[in-house]
Parts: C-alpha cells; structure tokens; sequence
C-alpha cells in the first residue's frame, strides 16, 4: 500500500486551515454533517433526471457514533458515496470541492442546495483527531475504498469491505492535554448539544444511541444502562413551514428553545422573501428589556443559518443598533459564505437583507402602535431609549426612519403620546411643538418657564430621559413645525400687556438690570424681565443650542469639557419682589447685593443646578431674617 503525499500547496493549506482557519474545535462536527447532508442530496439530485433511481426520504440518515473505550467518534451516512477517483481528487487535493463541481452540473431543485462549496470543511476533522479514516461504497459500484490519513504527512487509499452505498468517517480522538479537552467529543450529551447547535435543521435525521437509565427486569429499586437509538436533530425549522400551519404558541415555544429570552415576546414576524435574495427569517420583539441591555457584555444580533446550517450566532451585520433589541434568525442560500463558513463576507446579499429586514421591524412596530396601543406603549417603556439613540446617532441620519415611532409623556393627557398625535391638536396660532426638560413630570410641572405656554392652553411633551432632548435638536422639525424649549429666550407667544415692559419700564429697569448682570458676571450672559413669569418671581431662560439640562447631562460624562449654557436671569416685574429690588436699587446696594444672590441661587435650585457655595448661600437666607 503506497503511501501518497498531498501537493505542497495542499499540505501548506493543511497545516494553516488545521491551526487559523476555525476558531472553535466543535465546528468540525458540523461540517461532517454537511457533508453527509450534500452526499444524500445528491442521490436526491440524481434520483430526479434517473427514472432507475427512487428517492425515499425515510431511508437516508446520519449516524454518529461514540466509542470511548477506542476514543473513536463515527459519522455515518447512506449518500451517494465515493469511487476511488472521488477519494483521490476530492481529499488528495485540499479546496477542491466535490459537492461545488456538483452544484455547477446540478443546479438546485425543489428548495434543495448543495451546501459544500471550498473542499475545506472535512479537514477541520484534523482539529480533533490524530488519524481519519474514511470507508465509502459509490452509488452503482460493488467495491469499496479506504482513505487514511494522519494530517500533512499524506494519505493511503486501499480497497475496503462496506455491504451498504455510502460514506463511514472514524475519527481516532486525540488524547487530552494540559489546554486541551478532547474527550468532550467523545462525550455523548455533548455531542448532542453540538449537533442541537449547528444542524439542528439538517433536513436528514441524525442518529445517535443515547443512553438512558431503567429498572431492571424484576427489580423495584436496581436500575441499569440501556442505549436507544434517537433521532437528535429537528429535520424541519419552523420558518420554513407555512405560517398558517404555525400558532402564536409554536412561535413561543421556539423563542424559548432558542433561548433568545425567558419572557413571552411581544411579537413576532415571520418573513418568507423570494426576490433578488432568497432568505426565511423568524424575527421577535421581546417583552422585557434584558437585565444587560445596556451593558458592554450584551451583544446584538441575529442567529444566521445558511441552508438550515448555523454560521453565525450573533450576526450583528443584520440588525441596526436602533433595532438592537430584536431577537431571531435569518436562513438564506443565497449568502457568499467565506472559507471558514463561521462569518460572512461583506456582501451584497447580505446588505439587501439587513435593510429588509430592518423595513420589516418598523413596519411591525407601526402597526403595533396603530392596533395594539397598549402593546406598543409596553414595548416602548423598555426600548423607546434605544430609538432615541438611533434618532441622534450617525448624526441624524435615521430620524426620518425613526421619529414616527417616538412618544413622550404629555401635559395634557398625563400619557405618551406620539409626535403625529401632538401636531394633529395643536392650535391654529400655535408655532412651535413646546417641550420641557426634568428630571420627572412632576418637578416639570412646577418649573416656572411652563406658566405662559400652559396658561395659552398649548401642550407641552416632558423630556425625563437624558438622551431626549438631544434627539430632538436632530430632527430639529416635524412636520415643519419647530421644537422649542419652554427655557428657551424667545418662546414665539404674545404676552398682554400687563405682562411686558413700557418704553419708560424699560428705561427705568435698565440700569437696575445692567448692576445685577454686572453682579453676576461671568453666571449669566444677561438679566431682563420677563415676559413668561406670573406667579414665580424668577427664573433661568437660555440663549443659544445647548438648554440647561443639556448641560447638566454633559458635564456628568467622564472626561468632558466644562459645558456651559448660555443662561439669563429673567425677573417677573410684576412680582412683589421686583419692587423690593427697585427700592434697593435707589437706597441699600448691599441689600440688593443680597437679593441679587438669593435670587439666582433659587433660579438655581429650581433648575436642579449646583449651588456654588451653599454655606454663603444659607447665610444670605439669615440676614434677611434679622
């Protein structure tokens, strides 16, 4: 028996694929089982244009054998098999494929596809194994051929004795070392979890005896091992089954044997596309927000098979991170797979799917707000924060996507309401979608700024998130209707006129003013009546971009600059107080001093803002006391 040397590019290839290419060792039993798979599907194939052949279904299987006495592990399968030629041009020279030259001669039928396509996959088996044996009968020969191997050393090829058609792949386990435990893949449970993992969706059963435990005949307490053999994988997924055969619970019961949560989901939406890209998806919205949502640890992304063969676990190319949260998978046979198959090449396929995929989501979750409100409302409590952050990441980019999808808690009606619900109500004489930042509804309701915008009867929608108002500066309009700040300088409402400053007002209040900005130089960028108080005697408004609360959101992130709005004090001139600080202004300067501070520091307070010296601040409260 000749021993024969694969081509040194082939033997190259070996000792790269055996050590780069596979980043996990279990993946080897995966790509058996496709290859097992590819084998039977091409009887099917020939069974289709050979009027000699009959395709029963019920007759072929895979079979994977453990034995941990001979640490041997066999697959077994009834395809098609392989002649002498086959053994020497598909594993004599490594990256020629097999099945790749069969699919090219055999095109797919019937929803059928040859998953094989580098001639790679069978070699991963040198991961796990220091000699692989493989013993195949062709379809249509009587003889059958042995190829043996222990890696980039080379291989033999002898005749063998095999009574049935098909492949048998042994695999001599290697012995464990100090990193390495290689006697998992002799483990039967573990095996079966492998299996569960990657082929779950093999159309073909896979068989294994698994082990079990029973009372011994005549015994009442004595129970003995038994093996039976079972059939471990699923054959047929869910998504490849008509909707109407599939109810809300089957849909459920797969959410939770994919373990993609322990709550019920919210929704689901199954997805058959047949156009420039063939692909099944079983896509869901959860009900509850995962305890590390918005940790470093949670990973997006979609479970990926391709042909009911898992690639990837957590493809995060399929999801945008707005739509983060959405648990499921994709089955596409129309995916450039690399060599590898554990990851995607950056393709064109792939893109066409992800931006159906993400059309498909917010299509669901429109139609969940507009039939099922209180379903939407549930989901919004727990990922209405991640659409904010998908309005303002990428600088906008996805607002229009996203914004029909916002709510924010109202004035009026004390609920959420959307953007669409707000414009559609708003007064004729209204401008500006008004809104207010805080830290709750309830301290928003007792900010002064909200006086004049209440008493004109206008809405105003409560910012409580701190990545609220930030999304809002993005979308700067909807439905060309401005957002404004109810701090904002200029609020766009007519005041009466008890409320604004005569010509002589203004003259006799401007020097008054001029002291106290010069008193807090470099606090506030002004002092000025206003036109929005009535029972509160002052407040903070702001000039330019960044709000109040933007501020105080910014200056609590590590490492940045000192942020600082534009802030003006405005006094309500109508207040009992405004007088006091006129009397002041002409007889006690110290005294208005005083009043100055106390002043800002309780526009302070009622903002939430730091005091910068509250020991000055409580001593000023004492003078006026004496």
């Amino acid at each position: 028996m000749e021993k024969k040397q694969f081509q040194a590019e082939s033997k190259r290839l070996l000792e790269m694929m055996i050590n780069s290419i596979y980043t996990q060792r279990e993946i080897f039993l995966r790509e058996l089982i496709s290859n097992a798979s590819d084998a039977i599907d091409k009887i099917y194939y020939k069974a289709l244009t050979d009027d000699t052949l009959v395709f029963d279904k019920d007759s072929y299987f895979i079979k994977v054998i453990a034995d941990k006495t001979n640490r041997t592990l066999t697959l077994r399968d009834t395809g098609i098999g392989m002649t002498k030629e086959d053994l020497e041009n598909n594993l004599g020279i490594i990256a020629k494929s097999g099945s790749l030259a069969f699919k090219k001669e055999n095109e797919a039928k019937d929803g059928h596809n040859i998953i094989g396509q580098f001639g790679v996959g069978f070699y991963s088996a040198f991961m796990v194994a220091d000699v692989v044996t493989v013993i195949s009968r062709a379809l249509g020969s009587d003889v059958a051929y042995k190829w043996e191997s222990t890696g980039a050393d080379g291989y033999t090829i002898e005749t063998a004795e095999k009574d049935a058609v098909g492949t048998e792949i042994i695999l001599k386990i290697k012995d464990n070392t100090e990193d390495e435990n290689f006697d998992e893949f002799l483990d039967e449970y573990r095996l079966k979890a492998i299996i569960k993992k990657y082929s779950d969706f093999i159309r073909y059963p896979i068989k294994m005896d698994i082990t079990g435990k029973r009372l011994k005949e005549g015994s009442e307490s004595d129970f003995e091992d038994y093996q039976e053999e079972q059939h471990v994988n699923s054959m047929v997924p869910i998504w490849r089954k008509n909707k109407s055969e599939l109810t809300q619970e089957d849909y459920e019961k797969f959410y939770h044997e994919k373990h993609y949560g322990f709550d019920k989901p919210l929704k689901h939406i199954h997805v058959s596309a047949d156009g420039a890209v063939v692909y099944q998806a079983i896509l869901f919205v959860p009900e509850n927000i995962p305890f590390d949502y918005y940790s470093k640890e949670y990973e997006k992304g979609l479970e990926l098979y391709a042909n009911g063969v898992l690639i990837m676990n957590k493809c995060a190319d399929l999801l945008p991170d707005y739509f983060s949260f959405v648990k499921g998978m994709v089955d596409s046979e129309s995916l450039s797979l690399n060599i590898s198959r554990e990851m995607l090449q950056h393709d064109r396929q792939l893109k066409l799917i992800a931006k159906n995929i993400s059309s498909k989501i917010k299509g669901q979750l429109q139609s969940l707000l507009k039939d099922e409100r209180e379903k939407y409302e549930q989901f919004y409590k727990s990922f209405g924060r991640q659409l904010k952050f998908g309005v303002y990441s990428d600088y906008g980019s996805h607002k229009d996507l996203l914004q029909d999808l916002l709510m924010f808690h109202s004035s009026k009606e004390k609920k959420l309401v959307t953007l669409d619900e707000y414009v559609a109500r708003m007064p004729e004489d209204q401008k500006y979608i008004y809104y207010a930042s805080g830290e709750s509804m309830e301290r928003i309701d007792k900010l002064p700024q909200t006086e004049l915008v209440t008493d004109k009867g206008y809405e105003i929608l409560y910012f409580t998130d701190d990545i609220d108002e930030f999304a809002i500066k993005m979308i700067m309009t909807y439905k060309e209707k401005e957002f404004k700040s109810v701090s904002s300088g200029d609020l766009g409402i007519e005041v009466d006129d008890n409320q604004t400053e005569t010509d002589a007002d203004k003259n006799d209040n401007k020097e008054l003013f001029d002291y106290m900005k010069d008193l807090l130089s470099g606090k506030v960028t002004n002092v000025k009546a206003s036109k929005r108080l009535k029972k509160h005697p002052v407040c903070l408004s702001t000039d330019g971009d960044v709000t109040i609360e933007m501020e105080k959101i910014l200056n609590a992130m590590p490492n940045n600059p000192n942020v600082k709005a534009e802030k003006v004090l405005e006094i309500n001139i109508n207040h009992e107080v405004f007088a006091s600080l006129k009397d002041a202004f002409d007889k006690d300067k110290e005294k208005l001093n005083l009043y100055t501070a106390l002043l800002y520091n309780q526009a302070l307070l009622i903002e939430g803002l730091p005091l910068q010296d509250p020991v000055e601040f409580t001593n000023d409260i004492c003078k006026i006391m004496v």
